[in-house]
């Protein structure tokens, strides 16, 4: 919108982030009278891209001038393609300019005390935007920010993250997440660590073949934390996670205006026997936690070798040591005795990078010379150090150099950063120049998780040396279209223009290597058809493809200059900065200027993040996760459980004697049943020693599987693992958090943290009173808990157990079966005889405590 010429303006200059990712916004209301009356999300998936407004209505309901500032969370890797204010129905845009031009706009902007923008980085996926505006009395602005993104294909799932934090209450509040997949959508489950039960009904999700519509639209009382508070509850993440329907085939490819994007990720294939050699940093540095968590996670990787790969293992310091001296199979008895080698490795020394990563290449070089590497294996070098090299050559340049003449384009070579004391920089063109990639290790909890998942993501090699052929008469600028390696879960992206004069059918081929035989895909789209398909205004925005195109060819210009030569990579970037210009994109290239009335007082100023930026450490836990509430009251958990309605089998969340006020001489049972039949009465079920691990429920006909392992001195259990069939998932607990792995995918949460995550029917909630439970509308409703105070042990209860099969067993799920009471005897009838699938079980009338009234219950006692 032109800005009428008698309006005075000056600029600032938004520095924003190198890379963008998956986001919500977040519009901060200071409590000074500005009021976010209204605040809306809008996302359309279109193929994979997703388009995301986000507005944000606020006035000044203050008698006098105050700020307005609009604050939000970015994805990393999302392009911001607009950003502007309306105050008093004057627009003020943003327009992207050549950063060095932006730069010198800013540096003015800033001599002259003029406001400028703040972007800072917060979190492993985001980063901060905020910018501030004086607002008069009465007055209303409009804030409003476009961003766009490709989702990628990670662990088999897309996701779309957003971050829900208004930080008051909004009278008008509400998300749509359109989604149009036409290979259709196989499934579709959303996660939130702010929604509640009370939130539950503002969330809508529609579902058709190839379409999907969720909506969150809560009322102000369902905001509230409390009734009669004014803080809202709002406050974490909404992640929507989705796959769509694929077969072994040549892929699918879309047309939409003149454009076409190809998606490659063929189901089916073998897995490649691959060749690994882990390369492990135990420096000084490493000492403390991050070595337990390196032990922890290489255990565990180690026990996901196939039997079919080889591997070895080189630990480095000042010198580099292999534990074998050449490869070895992963067979049961190598495995076994790595992971005694792995549970031995220590730090200490210095870090001599260039030594290890030698030494590494010639293990494999070694190997290929023996004939030792099988025909059409994948060779894979997985490089973890947390620090700059200091040992032996310390020329990051030259390292970089020794390395690539080493491999010579034979392996592969990927590189993990742990903290932030190693140069990201150095690591990414190390594994870039040898046809890898880079990651960042985050120090904290579940850096062990991190380290599993990324070997996950290169576990199961299906293709080498992947090559798309299209008619030359039919495209043209096509993005790359060589790959060296396709893994499981992900897949690959080829965009391209379709030239004026193109066929009506567009076909391609994809050939590739698969273990010892070359394979050949075939596949065509019709051009009329597709077009068809994507007419629809509401899952649809113009020229999506287009934008794709240029998102996608954007990425790819600016990873390679990282690894190609000055004069080439100087080449990249330029024509990677045309393309942030010409389709108005914000990118590393590329800086964003906004006009504001005249006369704005300064706000804040900040550079762009970088992922290799140290300050980054300092701010990235900030909004990771919702912080925990403080330990909650024992009223609290004596609510949440009478909720739970159903006394069918609880186990005690609080230690004797101090649950909801009962006395202390009454003592919890280990186990509450209410017993199957017609019979009302209860069973308690003490468990007076430490158990090796158990087998508590095995119930086919439910797909349920629960074991877990009770320890007398903890009062509960030390550990629970709940696997599920339908849908494949797997809760692993301890007692000190939650770890859930779907798709090959874990994700850790800390007991009371809020999490609301509704899957294909399953449904996982964690509230605040640190109350889990696992539920369905078909399944048995499974609660565990974590006792407050040091070294207490898990708790679990079952609901909805008329849903169990016939053919359930187990130690808890035997209760279940056939159950025979022998009569009481004459002289006393607090004693009686309970038989179960043919045991005994002496049965005692006894007071105990029911931990879901928190009242004395007279019961049937039994021990296990």
């Amino acid at each position: 919108m032109k800005i009428p010429d008698h309006v005075h303006t000056c600029s600032i200059i938004l520095v924003l982030p190198s890379l963008l990712l998956t986001v919500l916004q977040t519009t901060t209301a200071q409590k000074n009278g500005i009021d976010i009356y209204s605040l809306t999300v809008d996302s359309k998936v279109s193929s994979r891209f997703a388009h995301t407004v986000v507005t944000s209505r606020v006035v000044n309901r203050a008698d006098a001038v105050q700020q307005a500032t609009f604050q939000m969370e970015l994805p990393k890797k999302a392009f911001i393609t607009n950003f502007s204010m309306i105050i008093d129905g004057v627009t003020y845009p943003g327009n992207v300019k050549e950063k060095a031009m932006a730069q010198e706009q800013y540096s003015a902007a800033v001599s002259r005390g003029e406001s400028a923008g703040l972007i800072k980085a917060t979190g492993r996926k985001t980063e901060e935007f905020q910018v501030s505006v004086s607002v008069a009395p009465a007055t209303k602005v409009t804030f409003e920010l476009v961003y766009e993104e490709l989702l990628r294909r990670h662990l088999g799932v897309y996701e779309l993250l957003l971050k829900v934090r208004p930080q008051q209450l909004v009278k008008h509040l509400q998300m749509d997440i359109h989604i149009f997949e036409p290979q259709g959508i196989s499934f579709l489950e959303t996660e939130s660590t702010f929604m509640t039960n009370e939130l539950a009904d503002a969330l809508i999700t529609s579902q058709n073949k190839t379409k999907a519509h969720i909506q969150f639209k809560p009322t102000l009382s369902q905001q509230q934390k409390s009734p009669g508070q004014q803080d809202t509850v709002l406050d974490g993440n909404f992640i929507v996670r989705y796959d769509v329907n694929r077969t072994i085939s040549g892929g699918s490819i879309q047309i939409e205006n003149g454009y076409f994007v190809h998606y490659f990720a063929p189901e089916g294939l073998p897995t490649i026997p691959k060749n690994v050699v882990f390369v492990i940093d135990k420096s000084g540095s490493m000492s403390g936690r991050k070595i337990q968590q390196t032990r922890e996670a290489l255990i565990k990787i180690l026990s996901d070798l196939s039997p079919k790969d080889q591997f070895n293992i080189i630990v480095f310091s000042g010198e580099a040591t292999q534990w074998k001296p050449s490869l070895v199979p992963a067979s049961d008895e190598n495995v076994s005795m790595a992971k005694s080698y792995a549970a031995s490795i220590q730090a200490r020394g210095g870090t001599n990078i260039n030594d290890a990563m030698l030494m590494a290449v010639q293990l494999l070089e070694s190997s290929n010379r023996a004939e030792l590497l099988p025909a059409g294996s994948v060779s894979l070098l997985i490089l973890l150090t947390d620090g700059d090299p200091t040992v032996g050559e310390t020329n990051p340049t030259q390292i970089q150099k020794n390395v690539q003449e080493a491999i010579g384009n034979q392996y592969s070579l990927f590189c993990l950063g742990f903290g932030f004391d190693v140069s990201y920089a150095f690591l990414e063109k190390l594994a870039l120049d040898n046809g890898g990639l880079a990651r960042r290790i985050y120090e904290d909890s579940d850096s062990a998780l991190q380290l599993q998942d990324f070997y996950q993501e290169v576990a199961n090699p299906l293709l080498t040396d992947v090559a798309f052929e299209y008619p030359s008469n039919a495209v043209e600028e096509v993005t790359q279209d060589n790959f060296r390696l396709l893994f499981k879960g992900s897949e690959m992206v080829v965009a391209g223009k379709l030239r004026d004069q193109s066929p009506d059918v567009l076909s391609a081929k994809v050939t590739g290597q698969m273990d010892m035989q070359n394979i050949t895909f075939q596949v065509e789209s019709s051009t009329a058809e597709q077009e068809e398909s994507f007419q629809s205004p509401k899952y649809i925005f113009h020229n999506f493809m287009e934008r794709l195109w240029a998102y996608l060819t954007i990425q790819q210009l600016l990873e390679n200059s990282v690894s190609a030569s000055d004069a080439k990579s100087k080449a990249l970037k330029i024509r990677a900065l045309n393309l942030s210009l010409n389709y108005n994109f914000v990118t590393p290239l590329t800086s964003m200027v906004v006009t504001k009335p005249e006369g704005q007082e300064q706000s804040q100023v900040a550079n762009k993040p970088v992922e290799d930026d140290a300050a980054t450490e300092q701010t990235w836990t900030h909004l990771l996760h919702i912080s925990p509430t403080s330990p909650s009251s024992r009223a609290e958990v004596c609510r949440s459980l009478k909720q739970l309605q159903q006394p069918h089998l609880q186990i005690s969340p609080f230690a004797p004697g101090t649950v909801c006020g009962c006395p202390a001489s009454v003592q919890p049972p280990a186990v509450i049943l209410l017993l199957p039949g017609p019979s009302v009465d209860r069973l308690c079920v003490d468990i007076r020693h430490s158990q090796s691990p158990m087998d508590l429920l095995l119930d086919p006909g439910q797909g349920l599987e629960v074991t877990g392992q009770y320890k007398a001195e903890k009062a509960g259990f030390w550990w629970i693992e709940v696997t599920f069939k339908n849908p494949q998932l797997q809760v692993e607990v301890s007692p000190e958090r939650v770890v859930v792995t779907r798709n090959r995918r874990s994700s850790a949460y800390k007991w009371k943290e809020t999490l609301f995550s509704v899957l294909p029917g399953l449904k996982m909630t964690m509230d605040k009173t640190g109350l889990l439970l696992l539920s369905g509308p078909d399944k048995v409703t499974i609660g565990l808990l974590s006792q407050n105070g040091p070294g207490k042990g898990l708790l679990l209860f079952l609901r909805d157990t008329d849903r169990f099969s016939s053919h359930v067993s187990g130690t808890l799920g035997q209760f279940y079966q056939d159950v025979l009471w022998e009569p009481p005897a004459a002289a006393d009838d607090t004693r009686r005889m309970l038989k179960v699938q043919g045991k005994d079980y002496s049965a005692t009338r006894e007071l105990k405590l029911d931990y879901q009234e928190g009242t004395e219950i007279s019961c049937w006692s039994v021990e296990l």
